[in-house]
């Protein structure tokens, strides 16, 4: 018998108190940030908005796209993930091996891919609920063994030269104009935002995240889900490999090294809590896309790689300092301007 556990939605009383720009402030911020940043390259560099480059940019998301969705789900249960790099990598390679050395059918390769992810995975999950690991500590140190795997797998060699449909998978276009993996990673949103609203797995990460003793108390397997957790974001990592294999027809073990940094990120810009107990997976769509964007402004500026990594923390730290405030003022607009209010009365008065 499942547990009875209400979270709190849309239509309660409190929930349609509040104006509607509000109750998705979350995704309002990396909106506006958008809108800004298109507002400055319509005046800086007008290519920006060429089709052929938007397209790019749809591109370079897909893969950050399919991330942040298992990544929302194992943040919003007050969990973290710093594994995800190396298990795409790992898979990737395991695959390609398969593949050339073997002989095996190219879908087979595929669905091992993801499954060696979804084993990554429990083994995070396995780690962190049984061994009793911090999820942090657990995922960075996981993350050098499965790194060290695919090393040794790979030998120091690039594996290239795939089989369709890996390419298509991670460049191809429809039309000759649509980037298919960027539908793949608005697909897999799509899927993850059914998955957080109307399954168990959604709001008993909610629950989780928001509190987890009382989770417990209402009859919650937190051990059980959170591994389900992990299982689904080694899976998805599992087919980012395949993904990111296809890009350049070509893998190496020290592929994916900045993914995990960069999905996390645009999971926190998108408005999910670090701190567990709130997430949005379009939320999490908009974050990505407005990371994508900027790094690619930044090229299109010819500048640095470097800026390009200064740009990202400079917006996770804007990003979760607003949060942050946020929920001090009671998750509100309005809360937080009173905050801002009194503290600026307090030290009026101070000095």
């Amino acid at each position: 018998m499942k547990p009875a556990l209400t979270t709190p939605d849309a239509s309660s009383p409190r929930r349609r108190q509040l104006p509607w720009f509000e109750r998705y402030v979350n995704i309002l911020g990396p909106v506006v940030m958008i809108v800004a940043l298109c507002l400055v390259m319509a005046f800086v560099e007008p290519g920006f908005y060429r089709v052929s480059n938007l397209m790019i940019i749809l591109q370079d998301a897909s893969i950050y796209m399919v991330l942040a969705m298992g990544m929302t789900l194992v943040i919003t249960g007050r969990g973290i993930d710093l594994s995800i790099g190396a298990i795409a990598a790992l898979s990737a390679v395991v695959m390609a091996l398969l593949i050339k050395d073997l002989g095996i059918n190219v879908f087979a390769g595929m669905l091992v891919a993801v499954l060696v992810g979804v084993a990554c995975g429990a083994a995070n999950g396995f780690v962190i609920t049984r061994v009793n690991v911090p999820d942090l500590i657990a995922t960075l140190s996981m993350d050098l063994v499965y790194r060290g795997i695919a090393l040794v797998l790979a030998a120091g060699i690039v594996l290239s030269r795939l089989p369709e449909p890996i390419p298509f998978l991670g460049r191809g276009r429809i039309f000759d104009v649509f980037p298919f993996p960027a539908l793949i990673g608005i697909g897999t949103i799509g899927v993850g935002l059914v998955l957080y609203r109307f399954t168990s797995l959604g709001r008993y990460a909610i629950a989780i995240g928001g509190n987890t003793e009382s989770a417990v108390l209402a009859g919650i397997d937190v051990a059980r889900h959170k591994l389900y957790q992990y299982m689904l974001m080694g899976g998805l990592a599992g087919f980012a490999g395949i993904m990111l294999t296809g890009r350049l027809n070509a893998i190496q073990a020290t592929s994916g090294q900045g993914l995990t940094l960069h999905t996390i990120a645009a999971v926190v810009v998108g408005g999910t809590s670090l701190f567990g107990g709130r997430g949005s997976m379009v939320g999490s769509l908009v974050g990505v896309l407005l990371l994508s964007m900027v790094i690619n402004a930044l090229v299109n500026l010819r500048l640095d790689f470097f800026w390009q990594q200064v740009a990202a923390g400079i917006i996770i730290i804007v990003s979760v300092g607003f949060y942050s405030s946020l929920q001090e003022g009671g998750g509100t607009l309005g809360g937080w301007f009173r905050k801002l209010h009194r503290n600026k009365t307090g030290s009026t008065e101070a000095s």
